[in-house]
């Protein structure tokens, strides 16, 4: 929705909402915060990211340290990912999970030095992602936290000329920078933690810096990207681009009524991992009876927009229900996530998806929707 003069007093603000502002970016509210949903419109932001390069305010994320002798044994109760096999330099991505197996929140695990981690949050779950860290290490003397969400900016540049933009304004090394890895290094004179994760199916990194020095670096970015194509990219394209990789968004794939089984991220649940962590036996027995619904990727075979909440069906008989869904401006295909019974998630069954009372055809097809050409 957009932010209306009633709700922006509730609404928190990036330090980028000023530089928002004056590019003439479309807000609106989401997940508490006051975020740019699109600057020149979602197809071209989008279309810049796969074939030049988008810039994204991320700030909204939040971020948590997590320090002192006990720190990874805490984190491998905390995660049902192996955090042990990470070494200094290398990231994760995992999930917190209640007792029963389901999501509190999906999130990145950066390994910093030793006894020294960052964890990286969903900007709506903050507050409900800090409580529950908290409560979770009440057992684990030597175990410190802090919430530097507020002190922290994030800003990330995507798409296949991104390491040739921020090069020019770096001494670090990017091309060494494997895919989850990051560097401490220097970005246009400020201290940065220098990552290659991305949220978008492209290549690109992600800056974490101090808030106050945000401003300057988006302003460094988006000069430096200018002669190769760069845009500013908001929430809308930032959506469709992922959408299109296939990826997980919380409150949609993920939420506190599913798993990471039945979202197919199996490989992220080490179930045979020495330590005990927060639902792995609810996790152990959905493996060994099999997940309730799978998530499935579904292509319209005729015209219409799939959306979050609309029903799908076999025959007469509901199956599932989609969990996002919209145009794919790169596999000009109209697209959609969602959860379907286990017995229909097969590649190529043939669906109904309920668009405003009427049934359009429609396929199940493998994930993702699109994947890059690697170098």
């Amino acid at each position: 929705m957009t932010a209306n003069d009633g709700d922006v007093s509730r609404l928190k603000r990036t330090p980028l909402y000023e530089q928002h502002q004056a590019l003439g970016a479309r807000l609106v509210e989401f997940g508490g915060w006051e975020m740019p949903v699109q600057y020149s419109g979602i197809l071209d932001e989008h279309q810049a990211v796969r074939t030049r390069a988008g810039l994204f305010d991320v700030s909204h994320m939040g971020e948590f340290k997590v320090e002192g002798e006990d720190a990874l044994a805490f984190l491998q109760y905390l995660v049902p990912n192996d955090v042990a096999r990470l070494a200094i330099g290398q990231a994760l991505y995992t999930q917190l999970c209640m007792p029963d197996g389901n999501v509190i929140d999906d999130i990145l695990v950066y390994y910093l030095a030793e006894n020294h981690y960052m964890l990286v949050v969903n900007a709506a779950n903050i507050d409900k992602d800090f409580t529950w860290v908290q409560e979770q290490a009440r057992g684990f003397e030597h175990v410190s936290l802090s919430n530097q969400s507020a002190t922290t900016s994030l800003i990330s540049i995507q798409g296949p000329k991104a390491l040739e933009i921020l090069q020019t304004l770096t001494d670090s090394d990017l091309a060494s920078i494997r895919y989850y890895h990051f560097v401490l290094g220097v970005v246009d004179g400020k201290d940065c933690i220098v990552s290659r994760t991305g949220y978008t199916g492209e290549d690109g990194f992600e800056l974490f810096g101090a808030a106050p020095d945000a401003v300057a670096l988006w302003q460094a970015l988006l000069a430096a990207g200018k002669p190769h194509g760069l845009i500013p990219a908001g929430l809308g394209a930032r959506d469709t681009l992922r959408l299109e990789a296939g990826l997980c968004l919380y409150g949609h794939e993920l939420d506190e009524h599913m798993n990471p089984l039945e979202a197919r991220l199996g490989w992220t649940v080490k179930l045979n991992k020495t330590s005990d962590f927060i639902g792995r036996d609810a996790l152990l027995q959905v493996k060994a009876q099999g997940p309730a619904k799978l998530l499935v990727g579904v292509i319209l075979l005729e015209r219409g927009v799939p959306r979050s909440g609309y029903a799908i069906f076999s025959g007469e008989r509901q199956i599932g229900i989609l969990t996002s869904g919209a145009p794919g401006p790169t596999v000009q295909k109209n697209i959609g996530i969602g959860y379907v019974e286990p017995a229909e998630a097969t590649i190529g069954n043939q669906i109904t998806v309920d668009i405003r009372g009427r049934r359009i055809a429609a396929q199940i097809v493998a994930l993702p929707f699109y994947d890059r050409k690697r170098k």
